[in-house]
């Protein structure tokens, strides 16, 4: 995918008003994240906010042993680090990059001095956080209610509507330690999945070969979270 060279890739800095923009678009990074990469770190003081157009940044919880859970994927409807406007310095979840590609950064410091004028900024903070909050308590019923190939399905069609694409690179452990499950059961269900032709994988790549089938093969958490993100996107869509 070719690199989106304007902040406008990004459906949040896209909705704010050219007197906003004029305030804040200088100030823009374009950054290239690399996979893997920790951008926050939990408790610990926030110096940007990011902004993806065509990466995706995992939001998960990690465990005193190591091993984490994902509770949230921000892509280009979002941001990463808004909470860190809304109370102190730091956020509560670990930032990661889930899939490589650009976002806009901005420092925290200057985000805050926008967010504390009371207008148009604030509002979208506001709606982002509760869309992302959604998110987080539906993962953790459905991380509760269903089985590993749901979880796994639905985590992939997430995952897709970010990049707005068919493929996604990143391994097994990788994808367990999102999914909070071992290798072996990803594993399995990866396998299944291109048993019935849903998916091709190989080497760390995963094409999604029938979506349709996907989707019918996810919870109903996957909609719930659509929705809400579309609810949101449909709100701060700029006239």
């Amino acid at each position: 995918m070719a690199c989106p060279t304007t902040p406008q890739s990004n459906h949040l800095l896209a909705a704010l008003s050219p007197a906003v923009r004029v305030r804040l678009f200088p100030h823009l990074e374009l950054t290239k994240l690399q996979l893997y990469a920790r951008l926050h770190d939990s408790h610990r003081p926030v110096r940007h906010i990011y902004f993806p157009t065509n990466s995706v940044i995992t939001l998960h919880y990690l465990l005193e042993d190591g091993s984490s859970t994902a509770l949230a994927t921000v892509g280009n409807e979002g941001m990463a680090g808004s909470n860190c406007l809304l109370a102190d310095k730091s956020v509560n979840f670990p930032a990661q990059v889930q899939s490589a590609g650009f976002a806009y950064r901005l420092q925290r410091s200057l985000a805050k001095e926008e967010f504390d004028r009371h207008s148009e900024f604030l509002k979208l903070v506001l709606l982002y956080s509760q869309a992302l909050m959604n998110q987080v308590s539906q993962t953790a019923v459905c991380n509760r209610n269903h089985s590993i190939m749901q979880r796994f399905s639905r985590w992939l069609l997430i995952s897709l509507d970010r990049v707005c694409s068919k493929n996604l690179t990143m391994t097994q452990e990788f994808i367990g330690n999102m999914l909070g499950v071992r290798r072996e059961g990803v594993s399995e269900a990866a396998t299944n999945l291109q048993q019935l032709g849903v998916i091709s994988y190989s080497r760390g790549r995963i094409n999604v070969t029938d979506r349709q089938q996907l989707e019918a093969l996810a919870c109903d958490c996957y909609q719930i979270i659509k929705t809400d993100t579309d609810q949101l996107l449909n709100y701060v869509r700029p006239l």
